[in-house]
This record gives C-alpha cells, sequence and structure tokens, in this order.
C-alpha cells in the first residue's frame, strides 16, 4: 500500500523531516529500557519496605520512631539527590551520572543487607535515597533529551511506568518471601532488600553500553560525538538537520545570557518556570500517593481488614499503578498535557471524599474494608493515569537546556521533601484525626493542585525543546496558554 508523501515537521527554525519507520526506534527502545532499570530501582527500592518493614522492626527490635527513620532518611537523602544529581550530571554527563548511581544502589543494597542494627539500615537507605533522587532527574532528562520530539513524552514516560512496575514487584515479592519464609527465617528482610541488586548489575553494565545525551555533547562543544549519536537514533535523514537545530538554539542562547543563577533569578519568566515546576512536584506528593506506596498495609487494616489480607489486598492498587501507566505512555503525545493534570486532579479530589466519606459512613463488620479498597484501587489508578507520568515529562521538558538540571533538581527537590515530611508524619495523622479526616485533606490540597495548573501550568504538548526554550525566556509560552484556554472555552 501506497502512501501520501508527510510533510516536513517544522522545530521552529528548521524543518525537520519526519519520523518514519526505521530500526532506529528499537534502538531508542533499548536505550529507553536500559536507562529506565533506574526508574525501577527508584520504585522498588522507595516500596520494599511496604512490607519488609514489619520483619526488619521485629528482627532489629525497632520501635514505631525507629521504623519511621528507616523510612523517611530515605526520602529525605533522595531529596539532596535530586538537588545535586542534575548539576553532578551538568559536569560530567547524563550517562556517567547513571552509572555512578548504579554503583551506589549497590553499595546502598549492600549495607542494608547486611546491617546489624539501626544506624546501619539508616546509612544504607541514605546511599540509596541519594541514588533515587539522582535517578528522579537525571533518568528523565537523559531520556527527553534523547527523544525526537514527537515521541518525546511518550519515551520520557517510560520512567514512570518502570517506577510503578518497581513498585509492584517490591509488594509482590514481599508477599510472596513473607508468606512462604516469614514465620520461619527472622532475617527474611534482607532478602526482600537484596532483590534489588539485580537490576541494580544491569544498569551498571547496560549503562557502560548507552550513548550520552545528544545535547550535552552539544552544549560541551563535542559536536562530532552528537551527531553519530543522532545518525543512530534517527532516521537517515534527520541526524544533521536537527544537529544543526539544536546547535543554532544553543548559538542563539548563549548570546543571550550566561544562565546563571544570578540571571536565573533576575529573569521573571525563568524564575516564574522555576515556581511552576516546585508547585508541580509538590502537589504530586500533596495527592497522598505515597502515603499508600509506603504505609498501604497500615492503611487497610485501618480500613479493616486483617494484616493477612492487608498484605494480599495491598497488591491490587500497585496492580492498578502498572496497568494505567500502560495507559499514560499511550495518551502522553495525544493528549493536552493541562488536560490530563485538570482531569487528574478533578478525579482524585472525587475519590478522597469518597474514601474519607464511606469510612465515617459505613459501619464496621460489613463491606466496609473491600469498599475502600476498591475507592483507594480508583484513586491510585486515577493518580498514576493523570498526573505521575505527565508531572515527570513536564518536568523534564520546561526548563531551557543551561537551566535544565537547576530546575528540574529545585522541582524534584520540593517533591521529595514534600514526599518526606508526608512519610514522617502519616502515620501520626491517621492515629490523631482519623483515615476519614486524613483524605478530606488531602482532599482540600487537590482543589488547590487544581486551581493552580487552571491559572499557572502551561501546555508544553506538540512543541521541541529548542521551542520551549525560547517560549519559556521570552514569557510567550504564558500567553499561549492563555490563548488555548480561551480557544478552549469557545469549543
Amino acid at each position: 500500500m501506497s502512501h501520501a508523501p508527510v510533510p516536513p515537521i517544522s522545530s521552529g527554525s528548521t524543518q525537520l523531516p519526519p519520523l518514519t519507520p526505521g530500526p532506529y526506534r528499537s534502538r531508542l527502545g533499548f536505550v529507553a529500557l536500559i536507562a529506565t532499570l533506574g526508574g525501577l530501582l527508584f520504585g522498588y527500592d522507595t516500596s520494599v519496605i511496604n512490607g519488609a518493614g514489619g520483619f526488619m522492626s521485629e528482627d532489629l527490635g525497632l520501635t514505631e520512631l525507629g521504623l519511621g527513620t528507616a523510612v523517611s532518611a530515605l526520602l529525605f537523602a533522595a531529596a539532596v539527590g535530586a538537588l545535586t544529581g542534575g548539576r553532578i550530571s551538568d559536569m560530567i554527563g547524563r550517562k556517567k551520572t547513571i552509572v555512578v548511581m548504579a554503583l551506589m544502589f549497590i553499595v546502598g543494597v549492600a549495607v542494608v543487607v547486611v546491617a546489624p542494627s539501626l544506624p546501619f539500615v539508616v546509612a544504607g537507605r541514605i546511599i540509596l535515597g541519594l541514588a533515587v533522587g539522582s535517578a528522579s532527574v537525571v533518568v528523565p532528562v537523559f531520556l527527553a533529551e534523547l527523544a525526537p520530539f514527537e515521541i518525546r513524552g511518550s519515551l520520557a514516560g517510560r520512567n514512570e511506568f518502570m517506577i510503578v512496575f518497581g513498585q509492584l514487584l517490591a509488594i509482590v515479592m514481599n508477599a510472596i518471601i513473607g508468606n512462604i519464609w516469614g514465620e520461619t527465617f527472622p532475617g527474611v528482610w534482607r532478602v526482600m532488600f537484596a532483590l534489588a541488586a539485580i537490576p541494580a548489575i544491569l544498569l551498571l553494565m547496560g549503562m557502560a553500553k548507552m550513548p550520552e545525551s545528544p545535547r550535552w555533547l552539544i552544549d560541551k562543544g563535542r559536536e562530532d560525538e552528537a551527531l553519530r549519536v543522532l545518525s543512530t537514533l534517527r532516521p537517515d535523514d534527520r541526524a544533521e538537520p536537527e544537529l544543526a537545530d539544536i546547535v543554532r538554539a544553543r548559538d542563539a542562547e548563549a548570546q543571550r545570557t550566561q544562565w546563571s543563577l544570578g540571571k536565573i533569578f533576575s529573569n521573571k519568566n525563568l524564575v516564574k518556570i522555576v515556581l511552576i515546576g516546585c508547585g508541580l512536584g509538590f502537589f504530586q506528593q500533596t495527592t497522598g500517593i505515597n502515603s499508600i506506596q509506603y504505609y498501604g498495609e497500615r492503611v487497610l487494616e485501618e480500613s479493616g481488614f486483617a494484616r493477612g489480607g492487608a498484605l494480599i489486598a495491598n497488591i491490587a492498587p500497585a496492580t492498578i499503578s502498572v496497568i494505567a501507566a500502560i495507559i499514560a505512555l499511550q495518551m502522553m503525545d495525544r493528549v493536552s498535557r493541562r488536560k490530563t493534570f485538570l482531569a487528574g486532579y478533578g478525579l482524585v479530589t472525587i475519590f478522597h471524599v469518597l474514601i474519607g466519606t464511606a469510612a465515617v459512613a459505613l459501619p464496621e463488620g460489613t463491606l466496609k474494608p473491600f469498599v475502600l479498597l476498591v475507592l483507594i484501587t480508583c484513586f491510585v489508578g486515577s493518580m498514576q493515569l493523570c498526573l505521575n507520568v505527565a508531572t515527570w515529562v513536564t518536568l523534564s521538558e520546561i526548563f531551557p537546556q543551561k537551566m535544565r538540571a537547576f530546575g528540574m533538581g529545585m522541582s524534584v527537590f520540593i517533591l521529595w521533601m514534600t514526599n518526606s515530611f508526608l512519610s514522617l508524619f502519616f502515620p501520626s495523622i491517621i492515629a490523631t484525626i482519623g483515615l476519614s479526616n486524613s483524605f478530606f485533606a488531602f482532599a482540600a490540597l487537590n482543589v488547590i493542585a487544581f486551581l493552580f495548573v487552571l491559572k499557572w501550568v502551561p501546555e508544553t504538548k506538540g512543541r521541541t525543546l529548542e521551542q520551549l526554550e525560547e517560549e519559556v525566556t521570552t514569557g510567550e509560552i504564558y500567553l499561549g496558554r492563555v490563548k488555548q484556554g480561551l480557544a478552549d472555552s469557545q469549543r
């Protein structure tokens, strides 16, 4: 069957030939698979404590505060890793940073597995947290800088899929290992943690053969190397014009500003995009999603399940996360980012209200645990479908190249700090105000998030990184958001 000629795609300053079928797509997919092992480790190492924590507490004699310290140590360290990982990747490259990150995952797992006491567990979790935080910044940026802009959303979004797959893997393996050896082997939690070493080793070995980000290479003046990378990851006639486009954007931006911190904070448009990124990171966490990821068993027990039933029921939200992530990846390059955010915060708010109402209204000893499980699963599915992937993809693309590491690092630092404090105090919150009021509070926060997106968050879909760079710097992207909002309201 013959096809009509496809017109070239404008990237802003040149006409790029369209993406056509070819072997470069499988190469892009393989690079993404290897790099997103960092996302899988992110998911596994943050969720393994949801199931392993009880066994660890019994084996090491931990108090509730001790367990909370073990949980939050990784998260606070991840905030530091997020803030520094981008800067390090600017200096030594995205690829080398991911290699260092893989080594840290291996060392962190080893320290936790052999830990004789809480201080050693905390030390290992801090090392893992630094790696997790770096992964949360560097892997999405690496993928966004490698991807053609037409499929940037779905390629960069694969990292979020791997995160939730890692979370599901941790919960499933905890359930299997705990049920088989939990009653006979006091150190069973060490096996649960040790499994994370396998993808860490694969990441270390795989990244040794991966290419560097062509945009990072161009930024360092290594244009010949960047062309070789693009030649393997683009159709035959596209590498050179895309290289020229990126070089042109780099040269134009280099003449306009040095992108120092002083310059960033003196440009109101750049300050605005940093604040928007920080807001997206903050509100992603105030959905309460990671309270379920780290304390899902506790929440389900509060809902009325026995401990054994809660461990099994805990698999349902993790499973829906993976399914929703797959659907979200298909949506990312087809649906407006802004509309996806608005739908997500609207749905999450509705399910929070329903969970809080059901927790109050339904009597004990009825179908209450199962009703709450369904509602919690729907909440997690809505969050994953509309907010998680969209947040990480948007953060990876809204910042100009010369401040991408800083902007991404600040945004993800806020994300991790919010995550850390919520995770540290969530058990106390439930104990103080109850399950229902906890979710009512989350609902109120998500109404604010909806209004934040409606007023401030710009659309990024369908633009090259170079176009976004120019529009963010000049402030045109915010005018485009207003015009788009008016157009939507008139339809």
